[in-house]
């Protein structure tokens, strides 16, 4: 299958297939799932020595979220940093926030170390606030700092309409450790230095089962098998159902991108930094401008995707709610992918049996959290590392399936866009 026709897909700089999966094979582990949490996993066994590993992808390198995503990489989980603390107690949550700042920095690293060509943009990402209550980011920088040990810089409002040239926004507060990037060429920049290092990687080649063994587990596609001590199935929103006790666990919840036609000095008069931007509402836009002066703009959430000319009006609507003198720009490219939320917000780390691990469930915050679990989950399998056990709080739970967690993720999402609308009309 072909990539589909996003901005990222026809800017790649890699344009190699890799080979179907053909008859039987055999490895240390076999990772399923060409994604983020896939490659991460492979990288770090790696990392750590272990190199007989085969990759399976059922579509392309990168080819859902992994390749499609807005391209901010920053700290934290899909589940809110207060919902974490409440839940992990604020020791467990500061480490297990700290993960994900490790593993921004280890993506910069790996970015560095492999020489990968994905435009890099170390500037930050500023936290935009959508309402005028100041309260909202000063009490968000205390909790940050005295909770997670996570410094975010706050700007006034006159300091954030100087880089952000809109009346819509009431100060921001910035990530400056965060940054953004071209997500396919890192996902296939990563590609390329796994298969220089020896990892068997296979497109075209979905899993259709996997069974227990006496040497571990066989690994089935249509025209292969792969023997392998240890699976880890890694994936999204796009995992089909080769394995219901973990795929069943994983929502899909789409969310809207587009990008415009090069702007010129035209898109800098009005976003004059570089730093990746998103606000403060639940349903939030998220935009920044690309090195060739396009702007990527993205946001809304929902359970079902729309035709191109639909994501066209309305992400263009949005736009003009807080740029509207950008509204009339050309859209290029627009394109919608599948998140894959857990119910409880939060990465489903661990193994279900001996040598058969699971790293999914990353939701719409994923580019750092998959490093984090394809960390963990290559250290525990090289190195007998048990630091993924901080994640048996939140264990595989069935999501509610395509009726009941769809409409439940439906009805979520109105109701905190019925909140956001209302907080904003009593500010008038």
């Amino acid at each position: 299958m072909e990539y589909p026709a996003t901005y990222y897909a026809a800017t790649r700089r890699i344009r190699r297939d890799w080979p179907r999966l053909e008859g039987e094979t055999s490895a240390r582990v076999c990772v399923v799932g060409g994604g983020y949490a896939g490659l991460m996993t492979a990288l770090g066994l790696v990392e750590r020595g272990v190199k007989d590993v085969t990759l399976l992808e059922g579509n392309r390198i990168g080819w859902g979220c992994s390749g499609r995503n807005g391209g901010f990489v920053f700290g934290g989980f899909s589940l809110s940093p207060r919902d974490l603390v409440r839940q992990a107690g604020s020791a467990k949550a500061r480490e297990l926030y700290g993960l994900t700042t490790d593993a921004v920095r280890l993506i910069r690293h790996r970015i560095q170390r492999y020489g990968i060509d994905c435009e890099p943009t170390y500037a930050g990402v500023l936290w935009a606030n959508w309402f005028k209550d100041q309260k909202v980011l000063l009490d968000e920088q205390a909790f940050m700092r005295e909770q997670l040990g996570v410094d975010w810089r706050y700007l006034t409002p006159d300091e954030t309409r100087a880089l952000l040239k809109t009346e819509r926004y009431h100060g921001a507060l910035l990530e400056e450790q965060a940054f953004h990037f071209h997500p396919l060429n890192y996902a296939l920049g990563v590609a390329e230095e796994l298969s220089r290092s020896g990892v068997r990687l296979h497109e075209g080649s979905a899993v259709q089962n996997i069974e227990q063994t006496g040497q571990g587990y066989k690994v089935r596609t249509a025209r292969g098998v792969v023997q392998a001590e240890q699976v880890v199935i890694a994936g999204g929103g796009y995992m089909p159902s080769f394995y219901k006790p973990v795929t069943r666990t994983v929502l899909p919840v789409a969310t809207y991108v587009m990008v415009t036609e090069p702007l010129g000095e035209r898109g800098a008069e009005f976003i004059r930094t570089r730093a990746a931007v998103y606000d403060t509402r639940f349903a939030f836009d998220y935009y920044r401008l690309l090195p060739d002066t396009r702007l990527l703009w993205g946001g809304r959430i929902s359970v079902a995707t729309r035709e191109p000319d639909e994501l066209k009006r309305l992400l263009r609507k949005d736009l003009a709610r807080v740029f509207p003198e950008l509204a009339d720009a050309a859209i290029e490219f627009v394109w919608d992918g599948w998140m894959g939320y857990s119910r409880h917000k939060m990465p489903e780390i661990g193994h279900l049996s001996p040598g058969l691990w699971h790293v999914v469930g990353f939701g719409g915050h994923g580019v750092a959290p998959t490093t984090m679990g394809g960390e963990l989950v290559a250290a525990a399998i090289a190195d007998g590392d048990e630091r993924y056990k901080a994640f048996a709080q939140w264990p595989l739970r069935w999501a509610g399936g395509p009726v009941f967690g769809r409409a439940a993720a439906q009805s979520t999402y109105w109701w905190y866009e019925f909140r956001d609308w209302f907080k904003e009309w009593r500010e008038g």
